[in-house]
């Protein structure tokens, strides 16, 4: 076992028996994550700060539950797709998530997950109107669907990852995903007549 294992074993620990010092040296390594999370499932920085928070108090208080069969960070991140799945069937209208766009947490910019190609002057405009209704698209899929392509296409998680976060098969995570990703097809489809034949291949 790691310094690093044996130190966050000695956290939790002091931290079941109720040290808010331990618990949030805990966290530390992890709440840029969990915010970037909540950021990308709703698309506002104010729900995201406040279900990041949400989050950070569910832990807490269900610590003595943590039976460590998972990394803390992992079983933070179960935690906080919960509180946005809670959140997401709660609305109506669903909002937009930003993919590409740069945010700030705690003075600290954090850099989107996909890759910019940043394109020349020409595409801007193009590149700007498919970022819409990539964003539409993204929006009008089902809670479930949502968070397995931002955990996946988004954030990059592993699919033994995903199915620990979201506490699931991992046979599930994939066939989840794939059916998650054909659903984006078919909306990118319905829609073909709005993008330019350069992003549909």
């Amino acid at each position: 076992m790691g310094e690093k294992e044996k130190c966050e074993k000695q956290l939790i620990k002091e931290a079941k028996s109720g040290s808010v010092e331990a618990f949030e040296e805990l966290i530390k390594q992890c709440q840029k994550k969990v915010f970037n999370i909540a950021y990308k499932m709703t698309g506002s920085y104010d729900d995201a700060n406040e279900l990041a928070q949400e989050a950070f108090i569910r832990a807490y208080k269900s610590i003595n539950k943590f039976k460590g069969d998972s990394l803390f960070s992992t079983w933070i991140y179960r935690i906080t797709t919960n509180v946005c799945l809670d959140e997401l069937r709660k609305r109506k209208n669903q909002k937009v998530i930003s993919i590409n766009e740069d945010i700030k947490y705690n003075d600290e910019e954090l850099k989107p997950q996909i890759k910019d190609e940043s394109p020349g002057p020409e595409k801007i405009y193009e590149r700007k109107e498919f970022k819409s209704l990539v964003k539409e698209c993204i929006e009008s899929l089902p809670p479930d669907y949502k968070t397995v392509i931002v955990l996946r296409d988004i954030e990059g998680f592993s699919y033994e990852e995903i199915a620990k976060i979201i506490n699931c098969p991992e046979g599930t995570v994939k066939s989840r995903i794939s059916r998650a990703r054909k659903a984006l097809r078919e909306i990118f489809k319905n829609k073909k007549e709005l993008f330019n034949e350069e992003y549909v291949k």
